[in-house]
Order: C-alpha cells, then structure tokens, then sequence
C-alpha cells in the first residue's frame, strides 16, 4: 500500500533521512517510534507532502505520490497538535473541513460516538484541551480514507475517551484501513500496532512485531524490551 523507496533528506548540514526504504501493507498498523531527533516525524511528513526528499520516493499503490496532492484525500491525520482560528465555532470547523474535503463524511456519528454535540456552538478557544483533541479526532475520523495517520493521537483525552478511540482504530484494521502511528505510549502500541518500525539517527534500526521485540530480549513488557534494546545500541555504538 504504502511504500517508502531510499529517502534522504537534509536540512542544511544535518542528515535526517538516511536511505529509508520500507513497505506497510494494507490492513497493517505500524508503530513509527524513536527518540526526538531521530526522523520519524520527518518521516511522517514526507508521506504528507509537507516535505520533499532530497532522494528517494514514496509510491502508494505502486504510484509515486512526490509533487502531487490528490492523493491526500485518501489519508486522514490527526496531528498532536492542531491549530484553527480560536474564534470559530466547533459546527462551523467541521463544515469548513467538509468543504474543502469534498468527500462525504460521517461527522454525525462520531460526534455522538465522543460525546460532543453539546459543544458544537462553543467557540474554540472555550474547549479544554481534552475535548479539542476529540474535535481534532472528529476531523480525522470522519471521511473513509485509505491510510490513516495518527501522531500522538490520544495525548490529552480522558481515559473513556482514550478507549473509544482505541477501539475505532480496531475497527479501522479490520477493515484493511493502512495505519501508521507515532506514540509515546507504550500500552498503545502493544494495543494497537502489528508491528515496530524504529528509527535511529535518521536509519531503520529495528523492524519486527510487538511480540518478537519483547521475545529476543527477553523481556515481559514491551517497555522493558525497549529499555534494553537502546541500552545495546548504546553499548554497541560505544564500541565502534
């Protein structure tokens, strides 16, 4: 579905992307983690066409998707942090997005699915973060896209919150959505994630399943197994 094809990018004298090659199927959740700095985000970014690489390409469907932009349709993204005019009106938010999409859209339901219709005449700037971030959900959630990218998705949701999202992403999968997501929770990923791609100063360091991780260290926790896992790369870099 997605394929990403020897990406390389620099900013300046700093090398981000180091010749990142790597497939993520249709139906497939992966977890794109790393420590800041590493180049997961920039990563992400290529696949949304906020940045170029300087070398490579990305083909989704066997198509190259570099200096186009129709195929942004096809992906829904909720970013960690999303910014819109603070004196809009929640209903008037989604109708501008539904606009501009021009994709049909179940907003209805998943505002009844969160619990938001009694926000729909609030103004922006009056919603907790928690409930912005469920807006945010909404925007992402409601057109029938191909991929799906999720950063961070669930920081500042209330536990109830957190589960229903958790369990529209289940869902997702079973309908053969593409899921990338970058987390800082590790139960997410063990929840939600097929598989870990890590990235490591700009290079893919490790690329397995959840289980396998956990299982080659020896480990009960995917928390654990990656502690231990960075401790060997460090301990292995010390030595070159």
């Amino acid at each position: 579905m997605v394929q990403f094809v020897d990406l390389q990018k620099k900013f300046g004298k700093l090398e981000v992307l180091k010749g990142i090659s790597e497939e993520i199927m249709e139906g497939e959740c992966v977890a794109v983690l790393g420590p800041n700095g590493s180049g997961k985000s920039t990563l992400i970014k290529t696949l949304l066409g906020l940045v170029l690489p300087d070398k490579g390409d990305i083909l989704i469907e066997g198509k190259s998707i570099l200096k186009q932009h129709l195929y942004r349709n096809e992906i829904g993204y909720l970013p960690q942090i999303a910014q819109f005019p603070e004196n809009m009106k929640v209903k008037e938010l989604i109708r501008m997005i539904t606009l501009m999409r021009e994709k049909p859209s179940n907003e209805n339901d998943l505002i009844d699915y969160f619990g938001v219709s009694s926000f729909l005449d609030n103004t922006l700037r009056s919603l907790s973060g928690g409930t912005k971030q469920k807006i945010n959900a909404i925007l992402a959630l409601m057109f029938d896209c191909k991929i799906y990218v999720y950063d961070e998705p669930t920081v500042g949701l209330d536990p109830i919150s957190r589960v229903l999202f958790k369990n529209y992403v289940q869902q997702q999968k079973k309908d053969k959505k593409t899921i990338l997501l970058t987390t800082h929770l590790i139960n997410e990923v063990e929840e939600l994630a097929d598989r870990i791609l890590f990235i490591l100063d700009g290079k893919i360091y490790y690329n397995r399943s959840v289980k396998e991780l956990i299982s080659e260290h020896n480990e009960t926790s995917l928390e654990n197994a990656m502690v231990k896992m960075l401790e060997n790369h460090s301990k292995n870099k010390a030595h070159v």
